[in-house]
């Protein structure tokens, strides 16, 4: 594997892609506020006539994530599309199309985040908290803080005991917030495999969540969209998943291996050496998202 190439500003390879497709938390916000310089980032990149879909394995529906980034200074005109993993979750629990959702009842125990009801609205589910009587977990958000893993894990283990299916609409196990790292829903996920439970998931590094962001950039040949993530495990595997540039952000949920004192003739192997691990490498890396 090749070192990437470090860069400045997304500006600074911008003639070589029509489209971009970035990723949101730890990328263009922390989950409260824009990151310095990323609103005229965007602002450049709509100027110069590219094409911006923002991706985001979010176990929330789209429209909260539309009213949040305006609440946070991102006006819808900033961008042409807005994907969510729990949007994707929704459609298929929707359309029921997905072979995988075939065994999946109408009960469902749902674990979710501050209590948000709309991951489950026009279903014609029935929630329950028992796991008796359910018929699958739908875990699409974790109230942590103040829950932690283990918190979650008596109701895990009796889940699993039945051996109730899980659809988990976030895959992320870490997420990036003003607060610091708080676990995510893929790892609630990844401890109910372990408890033997069968999860599906619906998200980036995932195919069909690329072929939707492709339907937001219709037109766009898939070589001339550059995808800008900070997650090697999700956004650059699943960019490269899908035989596209990608470009990955330092500091975002692996900012620790990138200390503000760390020389500039290391940043490229520190990266490749981080890469290796995730068995996939970024085209480009940038320590944070601006023009």
């Amino acid at each position: 594997m090749s070192e990437p190439r470090i860069l400045e500003g997304l500006g600074s390879i911008a003639e070589q892609y029509d489209g971009f497709i970035l990723d949101q938390w730890g990328v263009l916000h922390n989950g409260r506020a824009p990151y310095p310089g990323v609103v005229e980032a965007l602002e450049a990149m709509r100027a110069a006539g590219k094409r911006i879909c923002l991706l985001t394995n979010s176990g929330r529906r789209a429209r909260m994530n539309r009213d949040r980034l305006l609440e946070m200074g991102f006006p819808p005109e900033s961008y042409d599309g807005l994907i969510t993993s729990g949007e994707a979750a929704w459609m298929g629990l929707r359309d029921r199309k997905d072979p995988r959702l075939a065994e999946f009842g109408k009960r469902a125990l749902l674990i979710t985040r501050d209590n948000d009801l709309e991951v489950i609205e026009g279903l014609g589910l029935h929630l329950t908290s028992d796991p008796a009587q359910a018929d699958f977990v739908y875990l699409s958000g974790v109230d942590s803080p103040p829950m932690t893993l283990e918190d979650y894990e008596p109701l895990l283990r009796e889940a699993a005991s039945l051996s109730l299916p899980m659809i988990c609409s976030n895959p992320d196990r870490i997420a990036v917030s003003a607060d610091g790292l708080l676990i995510a829903p893929g790892t609630i996920a990844a401890r109910y495999e372990e408890l033997g439970g069968r999860v599906y998931y619906f998200g980036k590094p995932n195919r069909p969540i690329y072929e939707a962001c492709l339907t937001v950039l219709e037109g766009i040949n898939p070589k001339r969209i550059l995808c800008v993530g900070d997650s090697l495990e999700h956004d650059i595997a699943g960019a490269v998943g899908m035989g596209m540039d990608s470009c990955f952000v330092m500091q975002g949920i692996h900012a620790e291996h990138f200390p503000e004192d760390l020389p500039a003739d290391r940043l490229a192997l520190r990266v490749r050496e981080l890469a290796e691990r995730y068995e996939t490498m970024p085209r480009y890396a940038i320590h944070r998202t601006n023009w």
